[in-house]
């Protein structure tokens, strides 16, 4: 009879959460499907039974990134803005917190749709509580969240900045007091 983790017996060796568990305890940006079958003590056919390939396991830490970074209450008009700060401050301390992770999002790939349609909805709400139309809104959440990313994936690379590395909270700052997205000034065609 099998093992379903139930009853008395021995648990499930796997599981979504401890696939995640093992994938964040490395460098996520090199991780690789034989590293991570390692780390759980399981064969790789094992680990594929609960998971396609790399892109799946990066889809399962992605669910449980948005998880951690997103704020519990909604965003309103009177605090949108410090809204995205906390939701910025939670992406800067998560992200940076696992090694490899801001460098893998900054880099151009096939974003989960769920965690990302669900980090996507949330802020665009917050644009929204801002008094952001539609469009700016949804605009002004492409501004945030390239912005972020690319950000947190330049400071978690080893860039050789030194002693001149850019504050987070000056970048922050600088960010959210530009949105949400307004008509853009003309400055011409710059040809």
């Amino acid at each position: 009879m099998k093992q379903t983790g139930t009853g008395p017996g021995r648990p499930p060796r796997l599981s979504h959460e401890r696939i995640v568990e093992a994938a964040l305890q490395g460098d996520v940006a090199t991780l690789t499907m034989r590293e991570l079958a390692t780390r759980l003590g399981v064969s790789h056919s094992s680990l594929y039974r609960w998971v396609r390939d790399r892109n799946g396991v990066l889809d399962l830490v992605s669910e449980v990134m948005v998880e951690r970074v997103l704020p519990t209450e909604e965003p309103g008009p009177d605090d949108w803005r410090q809204w995205l700060a906390r939701l910025a401050w939670a992406m800067h301390d998560e992200f940076l917190s696992v090694p490899g992770y801001a460098a893998h999002v900054a880099r151009p790939h096939r974003h989960h749709a769920a965690s990302f349609e669900r980090l996507k909805g949330k802020v665009v709400a917050a644009f929204r509580a801002a008094g952001a139309d539609e469009e700016q809104a949804e605009q002004s959440w492409y501004v945030f969240g390239l912005g972020m990313v690319q950000w947190l994936g330049a400071t978690g690379g080893d860039l050789g900045l030194g002693n001149s590395a850019p504050r987070f909270d000056l970048y922050l700052d600088t960010l959210l007091r530009g949105l949400p997205t307004r008509t853009p000034i003309e400055y011409g065609q710059g040809r």
